[in-house]
């Protein structure tokens, strides 16, 4: 996927005003349109031209576009950093106007859209539901809490520059909550029009890295470090979790890349998810006399080949 410069395409500065862009959207819209021009590239011309102008003429959008800098060139191959829109607040997405976007256009903003026109006077519509991505702890999910989040809401400038303004509420996280899923905060979305009520804030969550865990849904993998006498013997070894600690029973004659499943000790939900642990066995070093003696010792006698597969030689 390429990256796509949108002020390079409309020709104006990072800085450009809100209404400098839409000077310069017209002024090439007169010149490319199919309709009138003569410019043998008009087509695909209108076409980069119109996706400029509908992030640039857009203030969430272009907040939000703003946000992966200017370091990145047009036709650079490019993959949208991990986690680049985490909290930033952008309206709901409505497809609509049968518009043919770019593949990076779709990557960027596939759930933020167009926002649709206004109403005329007299009509009531509901406020736009807003969307975020908010990132918490795995510990979250098993205590529930109240967070602090700072959002950040795109707004116009004095100078008619897109701007992000921090929004900061206090959010209750429920227990079990999951990757991907969804808190709703009723009214704290866009006001309504004509006396309708306001949208809603939809909160995706996405969980930070955590140093031993990771989660898929509602289960949690980890890696689970066996000494060889563990995992030839089998053992019971203690798991620690983020809300308590469970002994796991590892078989005699484990080995690495075999997986353990503990059911239900993976995120506490409604069902709760399962543990999956995954083996890896740890050589102690042979860098002392005793444990040089060991590894001697089992060598000498010993009748193992790891290279040797049932009825082969090698």
């Amino acid at each position: 996927m390429q990256f796509k410069d949108y002020y390079a395409s409309l020709g104006i500065k990072r800085d450009a005003t809100a209404d400098e862009v839409k000077k310069a959207f017209r002024k090439l819209a007169r010149k490319y349109h199919p309709d009138v021009s003569k410019e043998p590239d008009a087509e695909a011309r209108m076409k980069e031209i119109n996706e400029a102008n509908a992030v640039l003429s857009d203030t969430e959008k272009r907040a939000a576009y703003d946000q992966l800098g200017s370091n990145y060139q047009s036709g650079q191959d490019f993959r949208p950093p991990p986690d680049w829109d985490a909290g930033f607040e952008y309206s709901e997405h409505r497809r609509g106007g049968g518009a043919d976007f770019s593949d990076f256009f779709e990557q960027l903003f596939g759930r933020m859209g167009g926002h649709g026109g206004g109403q005329p006077g007299g009509f009531q519509m509901r406020g736009e539901d807003h969307h975020a991505k908010v990132l918490l702890d795995i510990q979250d999910s098993f205590t529930g809490a109240t967070k602090q989040i700072t959002l950040r809401t795109a707004q116009i400038d004095a100078q008619g520059r897109p701007m992000a303004v921090p929004r900061t509420l206090n959010v209750k996280i429920p227990t079990g909550v999951s990757a991907g899923q969804t808190i709703r905060l009723a009214g704290q979305g866009s006001a309504g029009h004509g006396g309708a009520p306001a949208g809603d804030l939809l909160l995706e969550v996405q969980f930070h890295p955590h140093a031993r865990l990771r989660c898929e849904g509602r289960d949690l993998h980890m890696t689970l470090r066996v000494a060889p006498w563990e995992a030839a013997l089998g053992s019971a070894l203690t798991v620690d979790l983020p809300d308590s600690s469970i002994k796991v029973r590892v078989p005699a004659g484990a080995q690495s890349g075999q997986q353990l499943r503990v059911r239900g000790k993976g995120i506490p939900s409604t069902p709760p998810g399962n543990l999956l642990l995954d083996i890896q066995v740890v050589l102690p070093p042979a860098d002392e006399p005793k444990a040089r003696e060991l590894y001697e010792t089992m060598a000498r006698e010993l009748n193992f080949n790891p290279r040797q597969e049932a009825g082969t030689h090698v």
